[in-house]
């Protein structure tokens, strides 16, 4: 059984690449689509080491030579480079947690959940909790200030009168747009008024209260 799978992950990885050298020959003018960072590459570094410490046998058979496993490198950094190199790792290391077998980069990929790596909700509980926040929306207590400007950028008026369906996947969109954002390092926050200051109450000196009293007794007439 185990050398079945192994058979038929060596050609699903050989289709893979084939597709890769393919690609490789784009024209000139598209290769900057497919630039990826340093530290992007690194991470991919790190994957294949992972991947051969964990998976030795099945890592061989998959990569029998340096040119096949450069190959291989290089699509995965061409289907994961909108990612950071942090949501790579990690990515990869669900992978290896969660399979008895050598994952491919789009297993690798289904598991590159922002959100998660973030500490954020998944799209869908941040939509719910866009859904039921009450008005005024934005003295709402927000899990995250991106649940917030996700469903206004979505449009509070759609979200509620829309079904989910059609609603769900415009509010994951401008969702996942805010993510990034925060992934790259800008700081999302809501600007929401400071309170007004409490009226501060003096109590009167002894003397000034008598004295409020008097005046009061007289124009009472007493």
């Amino acid at each position: 059984m185990e050398h079945q799978h192994s058979k038929q992950l060596l050609n699903r990885v050989t289709q893979q690449l084939k597709q890769a050298s393919s690609d490789s020959k784009t024209p000139a003018g598209n290769q900057a689509a497919f630039e990826v960072t340093i530290e992007q590459k690194e991470a991919i570094n790190q994957i294949f080491e992972l991947f051969r410490f964990n998976y030795h046998n099945q890592f061989l058979k998959a990569f029998p030579d340096l040119n096949t496993m450069n190959m291989a490198k290089r699509l995965w950094s061409r289907l994961l480079g909108e990612y950071s190199p942090e949501v790579i790792m990690r990515a990869a290391e669900k992978s290896v947690k969660e399979s008895t077998f050598l994952p491919n980069v789009h297993e690798v990929l289904a598991r590159c959940d922002i959100a998660d790596t973030l500490g954020l909700p998944t799209a869908y509980a941040a939509y719910v909790e866009a859904c039921r926040a009450p008005s005024p929306k934005k003295e709402f207590n927000w899990s995250h200030p991106a649940i917030y400007f996700a469903g206004r950028a979505s449009d509070w008026f759609f979200l509620a009168n829309t079904p989910e369906e059609h609603a769900f996947p415009v509010y994951q969109r401008n969702y996942e747009i805010l993510l990034k954002r925060i992934q790259n390092g800008e700081e999302i926050e809501l600007d929401i008024p400071k309170a007004l200051p409490q009226e501060v109450i003096i109590p009167l000196a002894r003397e000034e209260q008598q004295q409020r009293l008097q005046d009061l007794k007289k124009l009472l007439g007493n």
